[in-house]
């Protein structure tokens, strides 16, 4: 529902993301279910294109890290020993640093934009599904049919494409679903931290701190958007949680 919601947000919106409807803080109606926020834009329609602006770049963003995470985890896998240490070393360096810490700091370095916010993120985490591809590839290129494979002189891109992969992507499948849910909290912290995404562009996390102030007057307009923070993630999870049942062949 979610994605359905993100990908015809403009349908579906009452109101523009940027429109002023009204004045600011106007509790909850028919014209404005959710009320307004801080500067009187319909909050509505704020979280359904934030539906839009939040889910889109995290799943461009998850994309791209396990395009860059699997390359490197496979390779070093299967051409190893000397390229899996250094690569592994050079990773291992990176994940000591704290993630959140580590996304603030290339962000102060390079400034605030969709690009750099996909770029970076997808880069700090690359390194986790580079953990992950290449635990699983190391199994897999131990077996024999991968030794057949190389004494028929088969090449690394025989290997990988057609050994490696389709005998990882179950793991790899999951693992995206998972990714996906740290990507895009991970969203949703920097920009309640104000360098995620920038107005006018509507965001989840960005909504709750713009309309924090409203908590102390009883008003639980803030907790929308967290709350749809908090059950988008869940409802991954499950799916999740369902795939790796039917990979494991578990009955509840």
């Amino acid at each position: 529902m979610c994605f359905f919601t993100a990908l015809f947000a403009p349908l579906i919106a009452p109101y523009g993301q940027a429109e002023v409807v009204g004045d600011e803080f106007l509790p909850w109606s028919a014209s404005n279910i959710f009320g307004t926020d801080s500067i009187g834009r319909d909050m509505l329609s704020r979280i359904i294109f934030g539906a839009r602006n939040s889910v889109g770049i995290a799943v461009i963003t998850t994309v791209l890290a396990f395009i860059i995470g699997s390359a490197f985890g496979i390779f070093a896998a299967v051409v190893r020993p000397f390229y899996d240490q250094v690569i592994s070393r050079v990773v291992d360096v990176f994940m000591a640093i704290p993630s959140l810490i580590f996304q603030l700091l290339l962000l102060a370095a390079f400034g605030v934009s969709f690009l750099n916010i996909v770029l970076i993120i997808a880069f700090v985490d690359s390194t986790r599904v580079f953990r992950l591809v290449r635990a699983v590839s190391i199994d897999i290129v131990q077996l024999d049919f991968i030794e057949a494979a190389r004494l028929r002189g088969e090449g690394v891109f025989y290997l990988v494409f057609r050994e490696v992969i389709p005998n990882a992507a179950g793991p790899m499948i999951v693992e995206f679903g998972v990714r996906f849910c740290y990507v895009f909290l991970s969203i949703a912290a920097l920009s309640f931290l104000g360098v995620g995404i920038q107005p006018p562009y509507a965001d989840w996390g960005s909504m709750v701190r713009e309309n924090a102030a409203l908590i102390g007057y009883g008003d639980i307009t803030p907790l929308v958007p967290a709350g749809a923070i908090a059950l988008l993630t869940v409802a991954v999870n499950f799916v999740v949680d369902w795939r790796l049942r039917v990979m494991s062949a578990l009955r509840d």
